[in-house]
């Protein structure tokens, strides 16, 4: 079957590329998804993403190789294997980045990525509460929702604690500045998930030109002759079906599976896919390289006053917030635990911050097995967490096999720079500080293990490198960059030296951003409909 175009992955960004490549109803588009609907009340429910953590039929369930610097431990990867991909199965904490790694974006060679440039892109996409401003759209699909005034009372005491540091407070991370202590948006409606799939292409599949293929894993991308991406091949039950491009395939596969289609189609470095038994149809070196992700571990703390953890330690008290969030969509059910935080100077002499700290008043443990689930800690308690925002270490996607059903090998290659290190003793020593302030002091019975007694560098560093884990912001394996030797698409998103075929996800970040990824994964595919659609017209 042809079509004009063909989308590979209905993620955060591919929903929005299929919503609005078939808009104005002159394309025909095809959007094909590995995984199935989302249409368990769980994905609505915002605190659902905990039975997607390890369900392995909405969750791809990935695991890093072992890491080096981590006591060779491999790290926990969930990717989304359902429609709406990741935006499905995450938290919903809604964070743009700092105005200053978009402008890297521009300054490493891609015109048009500035803060500025993207910024209208942003707006386009947001449904703010407090309705359209300077920073914010008003009338956009995805919801956003601040949870300033609903959050937890424990949070107070972190939030006051900053102020006792003489730290600043910032109403709006998504505002005029990212640095400061707050509390977190979320892409919620009414207490509901507003995630790409329920705002973008829900109402889109009434289209007569918008069709999707659930259950179709992509195999590779056709090629023709000239160098032009033609079609994909996919596998769903046991046919094999090819579905043809007249203008474009885009790739959304994600961090992950792009640069794995990629290489699957022998598209990538010539002697890496030689290894593997591809053969090469365009060198391409830069595929799967530059991977990056926040890498983060978190304190526990004993309360002497009651948190979530009572709540959501009994059957009684998560009977009684479910009943809450069905009668008015209230309540822990209709945020993220993730509920205050901020972005923060690790040392006086830091250019910008470059610490982002997540308060959450339920301390919980991720458990080793699958089988075991999510459970809180038995007692009242609250974590404080970290992780650098601009890490420097960078690692690589690479595919196993020449099976597109075996997983990618993920190497993030965590802690590899010395500034990475670095950067771990600036945020432990300053969460520290914040536990040590007169509010959170107060309410604090103890520390607790693993992290209860570490307060050397190296004994830190040692807690650190035995505990800390993905916060699940993979990105940049496919970056954006002018030189092909170095990066895999051009500004325009359009894949270096072959013709019909751009990426539009994750992938294409050439540095991550602070914060987490979402919100600038759905900029990056509303920038992309509107590039494709200008080439279009």
């Amino acid at each position: 079957m042809t079509y004009d175009y063909v989308i590979v992955g209905a993620g955060s960004a591919g929903c929005i590329l299929a919503a609005r490549l078939s808009e104005n109803g002159r394309h025909s588009v095809l959007l094909l998804e590995a995984g199935g609907r989302d249409d368990s009340v769980w994905f609505r429910i915002p605190v659902g993403y905990a039975r997607s953590y390890y369900n392995p039929r909405v969750n791809w369930m990935y695991w890093s190789e072992p890491e080096a610097a981590l006591g060779g431990r491999r790290i926990y990867c969930p990717r989304g294997k359902v429609q709406g991909g990741s935006g499905s199965i995450n938290a919903m904490v809604f964070v743009r980045g700092a105005a200053a790694d978009f402008d890297d974006w521009a300054a490493a060679g891609n015109p048009g990525w500035t803060y500025g440039d993207v910024l209208p892109h942003f707006r386009k996409l947001e449904r703010h509460a407090g309705g359209a401003s300077p920073w914010h759209g008003g009338d956009g699909p995805i919801h956003v929702t601040p949870m300033r005034g609903a959050t937890h009372p424990v949070t107070d005491a972190y939030l006051a604690a900053c102020r006792e540091l003489q730290l600043p407070a910032n109403p709006d991370f998504n505002g005029a500045a990212i640095e400061g202590a707050g509390v977190y948006d979320v892409n919620t409606r009414n207490g509901q998930r507003s995630s790409s799939s329920f705002e973008y292409l829900h109402p889109a599949l009434q289209r007569p030109n918008l069709t999707v293929e659930r259950d179709a894993l992509a195999r590779r991308i056709i090629l023709d002759a000239d160098r032009r991406a033609t079609g994909v091949e996919v596998r769903q039950g046991s046919q094999t079906r090819v579905f043809t491009a007249r203008r474009e395939v885009i790739l959304a596969a994600g961090a992950v599976d792009t640069p794995k289609l990629l290489q699957l189609s022998g598209i990538g470095d010539g002697a890496q896919l030689a290894a593997a038994g591809i053969a090469t149809a365009h060198h391409l070196p830069a595929v799967g390289q530059n991977l990056q992700d926040h890498l983060c571990a978190s304190f526990y703390y004993r309360s002497r006053v009651p948190t979530l953890n009572g709540d959501f330690g009994s059957l009684w008290g998560q009977a009684r917030l479910g009943l809450r969030w069905l009668l008015t969509r209230k309540g822990p059910f209709a945020m993220s635990v993730n509920q205050a935080g901020g972005f923060f100077r690790g040392a006086p002499d830091e250019k910008r911050p470059n610490i982002q700290m997540y308060f959450n008043p339920l301390s919980y443990r991720i458990p080793d097995s699958p089988k075991a689930g999510l459970k809180p800690e038995p007692y009242p308690g609250f974590l404080l967490a970290f992780n650098a925002c601009r890490p420097t270490s960078r690692g690589t996607i690479s595919i196993a096999s020449p099976d597109a059903s075996a997983a990618a090998k993920i190497r993030p290659n965590y802690l590899s720079t010395d500034r990475d290190i670095e950067e771990v003793l600036q945020a432990s020593r300053l969460a520290r500080r914040m536990m040590a302030a007169p509010s959170l002091a107060a309410i604090t019975v103890e520390e607790m293990p693993p992290s209860a007694g570490a307060e050397s560098d190296a004994a830190l560093l040692d807690w650190f490198r035995a505990n800390s884990g993905s916060i699940y912001h993979l990105c940049g394996s496919c970056a954006m960059g002018p030189d092909a030797g170095t990066s895999v698409v051009d500004a325009t998103l359009r894949v270096h030296g072959l013709a019909g075929l751009r990426i539009v996800d994750a992938s294409v970040f050439p540095n991550i951003t602070a914060g987490n990824i979402n919100a600038p994964t759905m900029m990056v595919a509303e920038k992309g409909a509107a590039l494709i659609l200008a080439d279009a017209a």
